[in-house]
């Protein structure tokens, strides 16, 4: 079987400006990146923005294992089926990092005969839209030390500055460093961190901002640090915000690419959903209803961090409300999760597809809280089994939700049929009546608990002291209403990585909360979760290479 890369580099893509045309753009409404990407210009939203938005579904997943689930693939599979079934579809996904593709989990373009094209180009630099909010962060960062150098005329106390650093890249030596080493003219002395750019507050902006000037409100609400008397400085206190949206001001604008099977996909921002929001920028989203039948786009990590989110935080801030989810699964992780060896994974075990179905279930469960219709997709491996697949259809049904096989990464969209018609029938004669899982008005103590309680399934929520002390801070300055964007481990509904399935009997435990004033939530820590991950023992740089004619190798 061929690597992904390669089914990517021998594809025959389309001119993007002919895909583009599928979906009413001109080229005048393009912003040409090469031949096969583009950006969608401020001119073509003002012509669709009065248009009758499409209908949206959400693709999410049970916790990540390592056997892998699919969701980009299946998100990426299931546009083409919707488009060989005659519907005019759009696909709206987040962009890779560079950390990821370099670490642990490669590329994030899909897989096999379902994926995005020009597969290495999306992987890598893009149309720099990462770059760029990298060096609006830094710009940020560098604008702060200096103010602090020249006089501090605003009073910045150096041991409450909390706008950190960040890189696109896994770098566990940068999580805690020092600045301003060396003589008097070096700046202040004093501790620093970095984050990797995904998890960045203007990453999060950047994907929730309508248009250039709500942008500008955002990044100018951004606190930085605290005066001596314990007052925010923000990004306009520093007079930053002007040079930080001139760096942003094309990297707002999403980018339209294609499939393998030439179905239009536009892929812009990429937060974490472990430790930011996990979705794609509202304005692809909005785009990409005016200009289809049905969006489908995905949110990060399982649907407890990604789902929740999409949900919570970027539905109810941009007012989107979703038509269906389709929640992907395999075989194979589902036993994992009731306890087989990763090596024993291809091997009939009903028993333990038993224990670990739980998992799905609670997912199920989770987003039947939103009152959205649910399809369950099993993203198939040729070591199933017919009484495997039987047994978790059952399941489902007695759930209360549709059920499909997925043979998209194998047969591209052609075997994403039967799940596309399983979409339509939904859309046809289930209505969506989604709500979000709380209400502004709670606290935010009682949102992170509703969030434990609800969709983890824990017992209940403990604080560490600083946490309480900074939530009773972050009330006091008026941010109470915002949503709560929870950082947690991606792999189990706990906050503790080693507890699969379904876990009960635990806590979660909130270590750090802090606002995010210009994205508009706050954030709250748990357990032991990383805001800079680290390169595993064997990284995936160790594969990748570029061939003496400049095609590269080893991306996934």
């Amino acid at each position: 079987m061929k690597t992904d890369i390669q089914i990517a580099q021998e594809a025959q893509m389309k001119p993007i400006g002919q895909v583009a045309e599928s979906i009413g753009i001109s080229e005048d409404e393009l912003e040409f990146y090469g031949k096969y990407k583009a950006k969608l210009s401020d001119e073509l939203w003002d012509r669709i923005k009065d248009n009758e938005n499409g209908k949206l579904v959400l693709v999410t997943a049970i916790n990540p294992t390592p056997a892998g689930e699919g969701k980009t693939t299946t998100t990426v599979g299931l546009g083409d089926a919707l488009t060989r079934l005659g519907k005019r579809t759009v696909i709206a996904l987040r962009e890779p990092s560079l950390g990821p593709c370099f670490g642990i989990k490669g590329g994030a373009a899909g897989g096999g005969y379902a994926q995005v094209v020009p597969m290495d180009e999306l992987n890598l630099h893009f149309t720099g839209d990462f770059h760029a909010i990298t060096s609006a962060n830094n710009l940020l960062a560098a604008m702060l030390d200096n103010h602090i150098q020249q006089g501090n005329a605003l009073r910045i106390d150096p041991r409450q500055v909390v706008w950190k650093r960040c890189l696109d890249m896994n770098d566990r030596v940068l999580r805690n460093i020092v600045v301003g080493l060396g003589n008097k003219m070096d700046g202040m002395v004093r501790e620093d961190h970095f984050v990797i750019t995904v998890a960045s507050e203007i990453m999060a902006i950047l994907c929730l901002a309508e248009n250039l000037a709500d942008l500008k409100k955002r990044l100018g609400r951004i606190i930085v640090a605290y005066n001596f008397d314990g007052e925010p400085v923000t990004a306009d206190d520093l007079k930053a915000t002007g040079a930080m949206a001139a760096l942003l001001k094309d990297a707002i604008k999403p980018n339209l690419i294609q499939t393998l099977e030439h179905t239009p996909a536009l892929v812009h921002g990429g937060p974490f959903a472990n430790i930011a929001h996990g979705c794609n920028s509202v304005r692809a989203t909005k785009m990409a209803l005016k200009m289809s039948d049905i969006t489908i786009t995905e949110a990060g990590f399982g649907a407890d961090l990604g789902a929740e989110k999409f949900f919570d935080i970027k539905c109810r801030l941009a007012g989107l409300k979703p038509d269906a989810v389709v929640l992907v699964a395999t075989v194979r992780a589902l036993k994992y999760n009731g306890g087989v060896a990763k090596s024993d994974l291809g091997e009939e075990n009903l028993e333990a597809l038993a224990k670990g179905i739980v998992n799905l279930e609670k997912h199920i469960e989770n987003i039947q809280k939103y009152d959205v219709p649910v399809i369950v997709t099993l993203n198939s491996f040729v070591t199933d089994t017919e009484a495997e697949y039987e047994y978790i259809r059952e399941f489902c049904e007695e759930k209360g939700c549709s059920f499909a096989l997925s043979e998209v990464w194998a047969n591209g969209g052609e075997g994403g049929i039967g799940l596309a018609e399983k979409v339509l029938e939904t859309l046809e004669e289930e209505a969506s009546h989604f709500h979000t899982l709380y209400n502004d008005s709670l606290s935010l103590e009682e949102k992170i608990e509703c969030i434990a309680k609800e969709i983890y399934g824990a017992d209940g929520v403990v604080y560490e002291p600083a946490a309480k002390k900074q939530l009773a801070k972050i009330a006091e300055m008026g941010f109470s209403e915002f949503p709560v964007c929870m950082a947690k481990n991606q792999y189990s509904l706990s906050d503790d990585a080693k507890k699969l399935g379904r876990p009960s009997g635990f806590n979660i435990h909130v270590r750090e909360v802090y606002v995010s004033a210009g994205a508009g939530f706050v954030v709250a820590l748990t357990g032991a979760v990383m805001t800079m991950p680290g390169l595993p023992r064997v990284p995936a740089a160790n594969g990748i290479d570029v061939t003496d004619d400049g095609k590269i190798t080893g991306l996934f």
